[in-house]
């Protein structure tokens, strides 16, 4: 009860904000009654701010900035669901500025200081005061220190905005209340799977708030493109690395998408959006691991031309049986093979077994054939997927949180290669390595390959497998079948379940706080 009583007071809040805005369009969407909507529009042509007629996103984008970091965060994750928002949406939630004003120097040392364990002066020689970048989580300030041969290095200082951990975790629970509300009232939003997507987000801001981790997965990255000489990422001070603070080697370039500071540097930059190409490709299909704010103030080029990579709070993962789908997708896309993309999808699983199939092939061929006999360099991978997703309501499709946001990182790298060359395609220029990696993950070899190492992985599980059902034959002989207390307490909700009543009432309460907020 206290935690609905303050997620209701939150919400209205929140609501109040949005209202001002007029950017309660999602409740529109959302096809709520008209007891409700009617004293929602009067709240907002009452109260919304002056001047407010910037398209939809432009509104919804101030009301997340104004409710803080956490909805900021969060709007730059609804940004990959264009399935949910919309693509002119999906657009504005990418340009959500995620900067406010600095916390003083003092409040820096003492946050490093506490998560170090050691006073400023004896980690840094220098130390600058002054924020370099300042963003909604953390910000960053340079400083020097020794090495263990006594040689003076550039290193850049990560450290947490005071207080930001209990205001997540104060947001998180109003997500997951809201999701957990959507999804038991309204069966039709089952499919958006709204608290594996608030999970997803949590995991995220995990990452993000435990410096610790960010490291380990500059570290990682770095480890993937060790032998690279195209392409730097920064190493991680271990020995000045907490959960509240993280110390990076300084890197330093010309933003990747300065196309004229990159000429004026003497830089090729067909080569260097090459570069970018091949690299892009190594992270999703190569690795399964990819950089998922790849935005061009997060990449840049030193004086030799080598790419720079910074900020690995937001990664993606995808695992090997996902890429060859994306593979198979692709190569079926590619050829007019049709039937083969659908059935990856029913293969993975994505769509239900119970969904028409001739009509998803159908639906396939709407998206392939603009593209049928179209150079790659004339394709946009981004957009085939977006397309792929904008069926999921048609057929049931589960949207897979990782896949959206390779989606919206996808979009970003496209964008930074027009920018560079609106003429090259990054994908014609990373051909060889598609086509290669479809030779050696596509053909019979590496299918058969694949089956080898799922059934030898299931055979290395069968004893495991056999001394649980043994266990389990036991307890029911010797007590009968037993439910785990958590299975009946999802049974006993169910059996309690209203549809509408409880609903009704977190309606009512909410529009008496929209009135006391305003």
């Amino acid at each position: 009860m206290l935690r609905a009583i303050e997620n209701l007071i939150r919400l209205g809040t929140i609501a109040a904000i949005f209202v001002r805005h007029d950017a309660l369009w999602p409740a529109e969407r959302l096809g709520l009654p008209n007891f409700v909507m009617v004293p929602l529009r009067w709240c907002v042509r009452t109260f919304k701010k002056p001047g407010t007629n910037e398209p939809p996103g432009v509104r919804l984008a101030a009301a997340l900035q104004e409710c803080g970091p956490p909805f900021i965060k969060f709007g730059q994750a609804l940004a990959t669901r264009s399935d949910l928002v919309g693509d002119e949406v999906a657009e504005a939630l990418t340009k959500l500025q995620d900067r406010l004003p600095p916390f003083s120097a003092e409040e820096a040392e003492t946050a490093i200081e506490a998560a170090l364990g050691k006073p400023i002066e004896e980690l840094f020689v220098t130390f600058n005061p002054e924020p370099v970048a300042a963003a909604s989580i953390a910000q960053v300030h340079f400083a020097t220190l020794l090495d263990a041969d006594g040689v003076e290095r550039e290193v850049a200082v990560k450290v947490l905005r005071p207080g930001i951990e209990g205001a997540f975790r104060r947001d998180l629970n109003l997500f997951y209340w809201l999701a957990e509300k959507a999804e038991r009232y309204v069966p039709s939003l089952d499919r958006f799977r709204a608290v594996a997507v608030v999970r997803t987000f949590a995991r995220v801001a995990e990452i993000e708030m435990d410096l610790r981790l960010e490291a380990a997965a500059a570290s990682e990255f770095r480890e993937n493109f060790i032998d690279d000489p195209t392409v730097k990422v920064p190493l991680v001070d271990w020995q000045r690395t907490g959960q509240r603070a993280m110390t990076l080697e300084r890197v330093s370039g010309v933003r990747i998408d300065d196309r004229a500071a990159l000429s004026a540097a003497g830089l090729d930059v067909d080569e260097i959006l090459r570069h970018a190409s091949e690299h892009f490709f190594n992270q999703v299909f190569r690795d399964g691991y990819f950089h998922a704010d790849l935005h061009p103030g997060n990449l840049f080029v030193d004086t030799n031309g080598v790419i720079v990579a910074v900020d690995f709070g937001i990664m993606g993962r995808i695992d090997v049986e996902t890429r060859r789908f994306l593979g198979r997708m692709l190569l079926g896309l590619l050829t007019g093979n049709y039937q083969d993309v659908a059935q990856a999808h029913f293969d993975i699983g994505f769509i239900p077994r119970d969904q028409p199939r001739d009509e998803f092939v159908l639906a396939v061929r709407a998206i392939g054939e603009p593209i049928r006999g179209l150079p790659l360099a004339e394709i946009s991978l981004a957009h085939l997927l977006g397309q792929l997703f904008a069926t999921a309501k048609r057929f049931n499709i589960g949207i897979q949180p990782q896949l959206l946001l390779l989606q919206k990182t996808m979009m970003v790298a496209e964008g930074v290669g027009r920018t560079l060359n609106p003429n090259i395609n990054m994908w014609e220029l990373a051909r060889p390595l598609i086509e290669t990696w479809m030779r050696e993950n596509m053909g019979p070899s590496a299918e058969l390959k694949a089956a080898l190492t799922t059934t030898l992985a299931r055979l290395r599980a069968l004893p495991a497998t056999l001394s649980k059902l043994e266990l389990a034959a036991q307890d029911f002989a010797d007590g009968g079948l037993k439910l785990h207390p958590e299975t009946l307490r999802l049974l006993n909700e169910g059996q309690r379940r209203s549809p509408v009543t409880p609903a009704l009432w977190v309606i009512a309460i909410l529009l008496f706080l929209i009135w006391l907020a305003l």
